[in-house]
């Protein structure tokens, strides 16, 4: 079973500029909730309630946001505000949060290695808190769900994928795989990055991953690569070849947070199809 799960959020931000400046780009906020918080929602709704985080300088409030404020309580009793703290406490009262700090930024693969101490000898599931992601509704399942569903049934390392225009893969990891069954397939290669015209296609890994423990020993002799960084997509490469990792187009949408676009789209999105419905 998948109990826990690792959010890499050591970051810096900069396309948020000036707003990140003493802010964690996590905890924007998407209409009245953090960013952060939606990414833990959804893997708390796939049963999971173990959450590590790999923090950076700067990123205390991530960590003050999973605990209880007593003082903001105290204040809010008896005003009729304290529902507005009712999804925030659901998740501190039912689940686990511990940290750890990247000392040196080098990639998303030195990040999730970052994470060992917390995740163990365990498969676990990362979440990427840029890529908001919502399930296709109707009461199906979240992206996460959907994907724990798929390792309960494989018991490999899964990452989610989904199509992208070509001149646009040059932002991505980009899988080729043989295709298993429709939205599943087996990776047989991985390119961190492309150019369109090197893109083996245009199926990119966006921002939830499922991992079998042995991705830290895989991690920890990868050597740097693009950018001097610890690629993620090289050690799971290496998994794929001595092994099976299953890329899984997933049903739902996302929406690219690390980019202003992709966060205006993602708060009117939830402000229309969640927010408005909830009140």
């Amino acid at each position: 079973m998948i109990k826990k799960c690792l959010f890499p959020v050591a970051g810096y931000g900069t396309r948020f500029l000036p707003a990140t400046k003493a802010m964690p780009k996590e905890i924007l906020p998407v209409v009245n909730k953090p960013l952060v918080q939606y990414g833990v929602e959804e893997a708390a709704e796939a049963g999971i309630h173990e959450f590590g985080f790999v923090t950076g300088r700067g990123k205390r409030a991530i960590e003050d946001h999973f605990d209880i404020s007593y003082e903001l309580e105290h204040q809010i009793a008896g005003s009729g505000k304290e529902d507005l703290l009712t999804s925030i406490r659901e998740l501190i009262d039912h689940n686990t949060f511990a940290f750890t700090r990247q000392v040196e930024m080098k990639g998303l693969g030195h990040a999730i290695l970052s994470g060992r101490n917390l995740m163990g000898d365990n498969p676990f599931a990362v979440v990427l808190a840029d890529d908001f992601c919502v399930g296709p509704g109707n009461g199906e399942d979240g992206v996460m769900a959907q994907m724990v569903r798929l390792y309960n049934q494989f018991r490999c390392s899964i990452v989610a994928i989904e199509e992208v225009p070509a001149d646009e893969t040059h932002k991505y990891g980009v899988i080729a795989g043989e295709s298993m069954k429709d939205g599943l397939y087996r990776i047989t290669d991985m390119v961190e990055k492309p150019a369109p015209e090197d893109a083996p296609s245009n199926l990119a890994i966006i921002g939830r991953y499922i991992l079998t423990p042995d991705i830290f020993d895989i991690l920890e002799r990868t050597p740097a690569g693009k950018n001097g960084e610890i690629q993620i997509t090289d050690a799971l490469l290496e998994q794929a070849k001595n092994g099976c990792v299953l890329a899984y187009q997933f049903k739902g949408k996302r929406f690219d947070c690390g980019s202003i676009d992709g966060f205006v789209e993602a708060t009117n999105y939830v402000y229309e199809n969640i927010y408005k419905k909830q009140k």
